[in-house]
């Protein structure tokens, strides 16, 4: 065979041999792409589920509260809006441990070891968060530790009946949660505005 010839048998040869490679490495990277993407799109597709479940799961547990904070704060001029935002601010929408195994909704004290629990929590104190051990009420309902909760605004604390005279006397939701900051209900320096969000982003004046 000529020289020339098997020259460009060989150069055919490795020509053909390249654009095998070529072909496999553009197959193999469009399907690593591919599963890339799949994998991407199922990661995305289960963190909406997730994001969607817990939507549905806040909205339920709204339903279940709104209609007892209707039946305790209208008959005193409260607002339902500001104390369904407190319960799903302060009990995580029913998923922390004091309202999910003793519907404390509210984080209220107990002193009596026969209907109190002690537990862990989270405060505000001396401009920072502090984890304390606290005794902490246990109710048999959530429209218990409600009721209970509209009466602590009505009749005040056992040292002063006028604990929460601004609360009282706020005309909308707003001034409400607000009083709740005036009138030292809560330790956390952003909590009305925190109230306030909540009662925007569930449109809870849809309750009051």
């Amino acid at each position: 065979m000529p020289r020339r010839r098997r020259q460009k048998n060989i150069q055919y040869v490795i020509a053909r041999a390249f654009a095998i490679c070529f072909t496999l490495v553009v197959i193999l990277s469009g399907f690593l792409y591919w599963r890339h993407e799949v994998a991407v799109n199922e990661q995305l597709r289960q963190a909406q589920l997730e994001k969607e479940r817990a939507l549905q799961s806040k909205e339920r547990f709204i339903k279940v509260v709104a209609p007892i904070a209707q039946r305790a704060d209208k008959p005193y001029g409260l607002f339902p809006s500001v104390t369904i935002a407190q319960a799903c601010l302060e009990s995580n929408f029913g998923q922390s441990e004091l309202s999910k195994k003793y519907y404390n909704l509210f984080g209220v004290k107990g002193t009596d070891p026969n209907t109190s629990r002690e537990l862990t929590t989270s405060e505000f104190v001396n401009d920072h968060w502090e984890t304390v051990t606290g005794r902490f009420q246990v109710y048999n309902s959530y429209e218990e530790s409600i009721q209970a909760h509209t009466r602590l605004f009505v009749n005040g604390t056992s040292w002063n009946k006028d604990q929460y005279q601004h609360v009282l006397a706020a005309k909308d939701y707003a001034s409400q949660a607000q009083a709740l900051e005036t009138d030292g209900y809560a330790t956390d320096p952003g909590y009305a505005k925190k109230l306030i969000d909540l009662i925007k982003e569930f449109n809870l004046t849809q309750y009051d």
